[in-house]
């Protein structure tokens, strides 16, 4: 049986790595191998930003894809979070009664609905500004150097 609120902190903390989809829907899930590839390329753009300062440009292009994919597991935590217990057990414990158990929205998973709004939004527009600033910050010309 899938429980609602292990897989909506699952989809929070580990979702970047796919532990949500894999909790669900098993190994086999071809999304679940691919969100890893956006989190590393974010991570090496991370390192790249303390190898070679913030005026890198690679940076700004590596680390938003690890920014959007926290967003969207995030995003995935609260639909998680509050889907209907009568459509989660019909979608991932289809044995069940529909009111079944592990179903059910508890306190921790509301935790984990308002952890996932804070962090998401947060994640989210902080790439955003981190994006849209270093790339209006290369559309300017470069000042000339003067000579004193």
């Amino acid at each position: 049986m899938k429980n609602k609120t292990i897989a909506t902190w699952l989809a929070l903390m580990g979702g970047p790595l796919g532990l949500h989809r894999f909790y669900l829907r098993g190994w086999g899930d071809w999304l679940g191998w691919l969100l890893p590839i956006p989190t590393a390329i974010g991570l090496y753009g991370i390192e790249r930003v303390q190898q070679h300062g913030l005026d890198d440009r690679w940076s700004w292009l590596l680390i938003p894809p690890l920014g959007f994919t926290m967003s969207a597991c995030a995003l995935t935590a609260i639909v998680y979070g509050l889907t209907a217990p009568e459509k989660w057990n019909a979608n991932f414990n289809p044995s069940a009664p529909p009111d079944a158990a592990p179903g059910h929205t508890r306190w921790l998973t509301i935790g984990a609905v308002i952890l996932a709004l804070l962090l998401g939004a947060t994640v989210l527009l902080s790439s955003l500004a981190f994006s849209f600033q270093h790339y209006f910050e290369y559309q300017l010309p470069q000042p000339a150097q003067t000579s004193q």
